[in-house]
């Protein structure tokens, strides 16, 4: 196996053209657990953490530009309030130790359906930056996952950037596991509000063939929302509203059955989570609401 260690972004794009199967590797907390488990004996290792740039973000007026290997303690530490989804999401993932080395980049690279990065990206609707020799180009994040641990990146191109949007309402992030963190996902659940285009959006992890959105759930909520006037009122969302939300979340499901969970199993859980993180989010929404009130 070969160690590849650029200096720059335009080497590291160079040693990726000539060596398209070469692995990136920055944190390493999933590509060292496939190769020391003999998983995976790639070739070519290529190492970015030289790479300054991945380690960098920066908060514009509409949203954040997160570098890829940027780690979640960073995240959580200074983005709580930018991108709430992804924090929460942060907090679950593993160790301390390994939120200090693992990046986002790493967990949209390996694609697995149980990233606890995923939901959060999607209901936050976040565009995925990768460049190569050829160029670079944004790839959304609902046309990102293209399979069981593989995603759209064409074999010479790497991640740089992740695009998403600040929040511009209340945003959840639940997981149901044997712990809270240290654990991959039975199943994940993200939810994010966004008033400024009064739609909700979704986030489903370990629970299909790949991470998804909830698209029948969320026209049906967006609809119920617009209907009864709920964007403008606050007025709390029926249960009936609520329940058949839970049920359509359930039904965007696609689980098997293994080691961690059976199939039933993860519908139901991601049913409660659904129903959960609307109530949290919407009597948060409902609470700013008032206090913007309250302050004209």
């Amino acid at each position: 196996m070969d160690f590849l260690r650029p200096a720059s972004w335009q080497e590291a794009l160079a040693a990726k053209a000539e060596h398209p199967a070469a692995v990136p590797i920055a944190g390493g907390t999933d590509v060292m657990v496939e190769i020391n488990f003999d998983h995976r004996r790639p070739e070519h290792l290529l190492d970015l953490t030289r790479i300054a740039d991945l380690y960098e973000w920066e908060v514009g007026e509409r949203s954040v530009r997160l570098g890829a290997s940027v780690p979640y303690t960073k995240i959580m530490e200074n983005l709580r309030a930018e991108l709430p989804g992804l924090a929460l999401a942060s907090h679950t993932v593993a160790s301390p130790q390994i939120r200090n080395r693992g990046g986002v980049g790493g967990n949209l690279g390996t694609a697995s359906p149980a990233g606890d990065a995923h939901p959060a990206l999607l209901a936050a609707g976040a565009e995925v930056e990768v460049e190569s020799v050829r160029g670079s180009r944004r790839i959304p994040i609902d046309a990102f996952f293209t399979g069981v641990k593989r995603n759209a990146l064409a074999a010479d191109e790497l991640i740089k950037w992740v695009h998403i949007e600040k929040a511009d309402g209340p945003q959840q992030f639940s997981k149901v596991g044997t712990r809270n963190a240290m654990v991959i996902a039975v199943c994940a659940f993200g939810l994010a509000l966004h008033p400024a285009t009064r739609t909700v959006r979704t986030g489903i992890g370990s629970a299909a063939p790949t991470p998804v959105r909830a698209g029948a759930a969320e026209e049906f909520l967006n609809a119920a929302l617009d209907e009864g006037g709920f964007w403008d009122n606050g007025r709390i969302v029926p249960p009936s509203v609520v329940k058949q939300f839970a049920q359509l979340c359930s039904g965007a499901c696609n689980p098997i059955d293994d080691v961690r969970g059976t199939a039933a199993y993860r519908r139901h859980a991601v049913g409660v989570m659904a129903r959960r993180t609307l109530t949290w989010t919407w009597e948060s929404y409902r609470g700013a609401r008032r206090l913007t009130e309250g302050a004209a």
